[in-house]
Order: C-alpha cells, then structure tokens, then sequence
C-alpha cells in the first residue's frame, strides 16, 4: 500500500523544522490550512498573520525582502490572484519572496470553484524573475521549500490539499531546474508536474500491457525549464504527452510546446479545458476533467499514431486546412469565404491611393511636400 500524504503537509512539517532567524512566516487567516501553526507557535516572533488582507501580505513580504529577511506568505493559490499588483511589484524589485500557493487546482474537491485555482502556474510562469515548482509528493515538497529558500529571488511553491501517493524517496535529487526522469521509455515522453506524475506512472503500466514503453518526466520546475532534458527526450521518443492540474493554457503544456516549437515532434496537452472547476470528490473531478491514467493512455496512442505516419522525421503533409485549426481553437462553426475579393489597383500617382484629388488640390499637396521634404511626393 503506497502512503498518501498532501504536498501542504510535507512542506508544513518541513518549514516547522527551519531553524533560520532570516525567514519570516506570514498567512491570511489560513494558519491552520496551510499549515504553518506549529511553526508559528515555535516561532511566534517570526510569524504575522494578516488576516484576510491579501495585498497587505504580499506588500509587508515585499518590504520585508527589501530588508533582507526572507519572507514566505501563506494562501490559496485562488486567492493570490487577490494581490497581483502587489506580486508584481515584488517581480519588478525581484525580491526575496516566497510565495506558498495552497489548495492549487481542481483536486481540493468539495469547497467548490471559488477556492479553487486553474490558472495560477500561468500567472506566475510569465512575471519575469519568477521561479514556479510544482512539487509531486509531500518529500519533493520538503526539498522544494529548501531548494526555494536557498534561490535567490521570487518564487512561487505549488501545493495540494489532497493526500497523494509518495513517489519519491529521501535519496531522490532535487533541484530547481533540473527534471527528473522518473522511468524510462522509448515510444513517448509523458511530462507531468505535481499530483499528475502519479497519474502518469500508472498509464505507463497501462501502456506497457500494450507493449508501448513510456519515459516519465517529472518536470517539477516549470520556470526555469530543463530544456536539455527535455530536448534530449523528446528527440529520443519522437512523441510527446504533457499532463498538468492547470489550464492547457499558459502551464506546463505551454512550456513545453514553446521549447519544442521548432521541431516536428507530435505533442499533445492535457490539462483543465478552459474551464472552471466543480464541486465534487477529487477523483470524480479527475475523471470529468479528463485528468487520468486512461486519458493519458489514450493520448499517448495519438501522438504515437502521428509520429508513425512521419517515421523518417520529415514534414508531416496531412495538415489541417487553417480554418478548421481555427475551428478547433474558438469553438466555432468555420466561415465559408463565398466572394473573392481583388486587390485594390492603383495608378501611378501615391496621391490618389486614399482619395481621388483635384487638379487643385494636387497643387496644393505638391507645394506642401516641397516646403518638408524637397519635393518628394512619395
């Protein structure tokens, strides 16, 4: 039976262990949620809480770092949208803040849509700065917090309410930047961060039992990118699955897809579909949202298919005509383009590109032109 621990839990009971005068602990009425109480009853002169006063947090962190402590705040991942300008200021005097976001994406089940956070990973990843980890278990989780103690500069730690399976172990590397191949394969690379690289592992059991080898990547840093590692396997592979708790937009699939984007390796992202979450049991909302072993497996046959009608790393011929990718980016019926349209023609004269001139007018322009520019008319 594989322990199931929540990646807020590992971290709590790590910083409680951080004998630092430097770091200072604040939350927004989130102590116990976000479990930093028994640090702040070790450490009482080094813990603020806030109340619900987001901004107010992140503003103290911000003049806290300036002073050369080293601050680390404490919400939901949700409610950090709360203080955006505020983090960005932290971004723009790259200060020393940490930035713990809890109860990240859909897997906090019943408190509903408003708690949860599908975007988060986006907004952090494009602040110049920023460093985002998204640890996959509770020890990673514990490595992550000292790693991000030790970085100088902003960073954003992501982490889960619901208990998920240990994965790794007390010997296994950490380090922010550096993806950790997890098992290896040769068919297709499964990149997946946080609560997914579970999920990922079991569809490389499913994919074995069809006699298809899948490399896992645990891409625990999603800013900065391991694009070494990630160009080495991918190019190994030839096909390429990203899995994330996020939206399919601006998160570890974009990553990705960007790094790879000058290649013609088939990759395809998984992730929350541009939508909100629900209420509901984590494991129900994983299986609607489409975040599974299964789903994985499936995709997997996809971009294996793709890359098996391009075996000798040529272009792939069968492209989509360009309304149907717009098509499938807006939802939307296509437009049919019933009228051709001719470029308009013009006579010699620039004059009569915008409107029709009179003789007078004309003289009027040329004696202008001659006054600014020598009479250039052009």
């Amino acid at each position: 039976m594989i322990d199931k621990i929540a990646t807020r839990d590992g971290y709590g009971r790590r910083l409680a262990e951080l004998d630092n005068d430097k770091i200072i602990v604040l939350t927004a009425d989130l102590a116990e949620s976000s479990r930093v109480k028994t640090f702040a009853e070790k450490h009482p002169e080094r813990f603020i809480q806030v109340g619900i006063s987001e901004q107010d947090m992140f503003g103290m962190a911000n003049g806290l770092a300036l002073e050369g402590k080293i601050p680390i705040t404490n919400t939901f991942a949700a409610f950090c949208l709360r203080g955006h300008e505020q983090i960005r200021l932290i971004a723009i005097n790259n200060s020393n803040v940490k930035i713990a976001g809890h109860h990240s994406g859909i897997s906090l089940g019943q408190d509903g849509v408003s708690q949860m956070c599908e975007e988060d990973i986006s907004v952090f990843r494009t602040m110049p700065n920023f460093t985002v980890v998204v640890p996959c278990d509770a020890l990673e989780a514990q490595k992550a917090l000292d790693a991000i103690i030790q970085r100088n500069g902003p960073c954003y730690l992501r982490l889960s309410r619901e208990p998920s399976p240990i994965i790794t172990n007390e010997y296994s590397e950490f380090k922010i930047g550096k993806a950790n191949i997890l098992r290896e394969g040769t068919d297709v690379l499964i990149i997946a961060c946080g609560l997914m690289v579970s999920e990922a592992l079991r569809a490389a059991n499913l994919l074995a039992e069809k006699g298809i080898s899948a490399c896992i990547m645990n891409m625990h840093t999603i800013k900065p990118l391991d694009k070494d590692t990630l160009l080495y396997y991918a190019n190994k592979c030839k096909a390429v699955v990203t899995i994330e708790e996020h939206s399919i937009y601006g998160g570890l699939g974009s990553a990705v897809a960007e790094a790879l984007s000058l290649s013609r390796i088939p990759l395809k992202i998984l992730g929350i579909n541009d939508k909100f979450g629900e209420s509901g049991k984590p494991y129900e909302l994983f299986d609607k949202f489409g975040l599974t072993a299964e789903n994985i497996l499936e995709s997997c046959q996809e971009v294996i298919q793709l890359k098996e009608k391009n075996p000798s790393g040529q272009p792939i011929k069968e492209f989509k005509e360009i309304n149907e990718i717009i098509t499938d980016i807006n939802h939307d019926a296509p437009k049919k383009v019933t009228e051709k349209t001719e470029a308009p023609k013009y006579d010699n004269d620039p004059r009569g590109r915008i409107i029709k001139m009179s003789e007078k007018d004309k003289k009027q322009v040329d004696a202008l032109l001659q006054k600014m520019f020598g009479g250039r008319k052009n």
